[in-house]
């Protein structure tokens, strides 16, 4: 991504964006957090991160009309956490229709033993990642994860994770990538990941 591209992070009602845009800070790339519909389209590359809860989320959403917005942006878009669940077909977080970008379901975990808490919080092993947000990383890298609800693997899964049982960590469909986890939180392999997003042609 050249320095004189554009890069914006989609603001809307759920955490975690300024996170984000301090670890673009820290790669020598700065965004802008907006929800300008014209500044969106004009991006080189878009963001769409979020921490929160589904319905409300989309409510939000399909309110000011950004779920269409999202759904036709031509450029790299990348989905994170809350933001990657959100392109999916539907959430079982309060029965949520989502944007339909990814062609998957996202479930909720159910706790199998002492051992499998949830939210699953903390460190990941990735497998079977594929495309270019992987590019320059080790076999099984680890990332950082959060979460309660889970996207179900697809034809679309760019890469897996195991949580009591197999589920996407990471999803891709033309030009919508999409990662459960925090890059902004896994250290070394995260900022590589964002780094490959931003080196995708727009």
């Amino acid at each position: 991504m050249a320095s004189s591209d554009k890069l914006v992070i989609i603001k809307y009602n759920a955490g975690n964006i300024r996170s984000v845009s301090y670890a673009l800070e820290r790669i020598g790339r700065k965004a802008e957090v907006s929800d300008d519909r014209r500044l969106i389209e004009e991006a080189d590359k878009v963001i769409f991160p979020g921490v929160g809860e589904a319905s409300s989320a989309m409510a939000y959403l399909v309110e000011r009309g950004m779920d269409k917005l999202i759904r036709s942006l031509q450029q790299p878009v990348l989905g994170i956490c809350l933001g990657m669940q959100l392109m999916c077909l539907d959430s079982e977080e309060n029965n949520s229709r989502c944007l339909g970008i990814f062609d998957t379901h996202v479930r909720k975990f159910s706790p199998g033993s002492e051992f499998l808490k949830v939210p699953q919080i903390g460190w990941n092993k990735l497998a079977a990642c594929r495309g270019p947000l992987f590019a320059k990383m080790p076999l099984e890298p680890y990332c950082y994860f959060v979460h309660s609800y889970f996207a179900e693997c697809c034809e679309e899964t760019a890469a897996i994770a195991e949580y009591g049982l197999p589920f996407s960590s990471a999803l891709q469909k033309q030009n919508f990538y999409g990662v459960q986890f925090h890059p902004e939180k896994s250290a070394a392999v995260g900022q590589q990941i964002l780094e490959n997003f931003l080196a995708i042609p727009s």
